[in-house]
């Protein structure tokens, strides 16, 4: 009260002013300005599907043609003039060693992975990285291939 006071404003006058417009109108202004709470409808959660995504296959073998078709990309991404010895032709710049790289691992299926890029300095060396064959097996499943010893067992299933 005593602030209404300081700045001029009476307790009459406040009365005359709130007087003028009717109580009801006064009082249900803010709860007209609200928007009526709609429930959302509640939503279903669904329990997670708990199967495991098939395994994917890593085997990869070198085609036959391999040195000509790398030989084509070559050509294709440093430009028709390229050396004869184009085996000896530097990586150094990475977007053509990017677009060497994506497109043969388009191509064959088989890219080069993270852990193995900074040792592609040149294109014989990817050349040497597609000409190895990928086994998709692990060394268990190596060592049920291998005619082991009488006296070693092993049990696989404990």
């Amino acid at each position: 009260m005593a602030a209404l006071c300081v700045l001029g404003i009476t307790t009459r006058s406040l009365s005359r002013i709130v007087s003028a417009v009717p109580r009801r109108e006064f009082w249900s202004r803010s709860r007209d300005e609200k928007e009526p709470v709609v429930a959302e409808p509640e939503e279903v959660k669904k329990e997670p599907v708990l199967v495991c995504p098939p395994l994917r296959s890593r085997t990869y073998v070198p085609p036959d043609d391999l040195q000509s078709h790398l030989e084509s990309r070559v050509k294709e991404v440093f430009g028709p003039s390229v050396p004869k010895d184009w085996q000896d032709i530097s990586l150094e710049d990475g977007h053509l060693k990017f677009r060497l790289l994506a497109h043969l691992a388009d191509d064959l299926g088989h890219a080069v992975p993270n852990s193995r890029l900074h040792q592609m300095c040149q294109v014989k060396d990817v050349l040497d990285f597609y000409s190895v064959p990928v086994q998709d097996q692990s060394k268990f499943d190596e060592l049920i291939a291998k005619n082991l010893p009488p006296n070693l067992k092993i049990t696989w299933n404990y």
